[in-house]
């Protein structure tokens, strides 16, 4: 019974730490927000706390950029799943697309999560969480015919470099809505000629 106490405070005091980072991150940047502020704003004590969950700032850093991705995914998971696969394809990378106007998606995934965790891991990261829903889709647009048969690994690839550039080009902009607009009409031409008709 008290082991379980422990775990779960500790979790508690996890997801404290993963949550005041995550709003500090958002509104003051990374290389701006210092730990003993993350723990003060948490209410976890002492940095021991901090230290005793993550390596370092970047680890935390690391774990609020996978929740963000994480809820991404589960906002797209709750949209309509109806239709054929490239109509919910391009709905999720519009739906990223839209995303990469909100302050959390660009502060986190967008500015900071290139230059805190370097290109490599912000790649591989974005590919976790990316390329297997995309895929997938891709895969099953082959089954139902609205897609030719073609080596889908590579598709799959491009697709997600395409709408990761395409969110940093909104997110860098001066205009970010205006941006927007012109990324999803590029997105919609490149997916237009996905089709078997084109």
């Amino acid at each position: 019974m008290r082991a379980a106490v422990v775990a779960e405070r500790a979790e508690a005091t996890r997801e404290a730490l993963i949550a005041t980072a995550r709003r500090l991150f958002v509104h003051k940047g990374y290389f701006a927000t210092g730990t003993e502020e993350i723990v003060a704003a948490a209410g976890v004590g002492t940095r021991g706390a901090l230290y005793h969950h993550f390596a370092d700032k970047r680890a935390l850093f690391l774990a609020v950029f996978e929740r963000v991705e994480e809820d991404l995914l589960a906002s797209a998971g709750g949209a309509d799943t109806t239709g054929d696969a490239l109509t919910l394809l391009r709905g999720g990378l519009l739906g990223f697309l839209n995303a990469s106007l909100t302050p959390e998606v660009q502060r986190i995934l967008l500015i900071d999560g290139p230059a805190v965790l370097g290109w490599q891991q912000w790649r591989a990261t974005e590919k976790r969480y990316g390329l297997g829903a995309i895929r997938a889709l891709l895969e099953r647009a082959v089954a139902e015919g609205s897609l030719s048969a073609q080596p889908l690994d590579a598709l799959a690839h491009i697709l997600l470099a395409a709408v990761d550039e395409a969110a940093l080009f909104i997110a860098g902009a001066d205009d970010p809505p205006a941006a927007r607009e012109q990324a999803v009409t590029a997105v919609e031409r490149l997916l237009a000629g996905l089709t078997t008709g084109s």
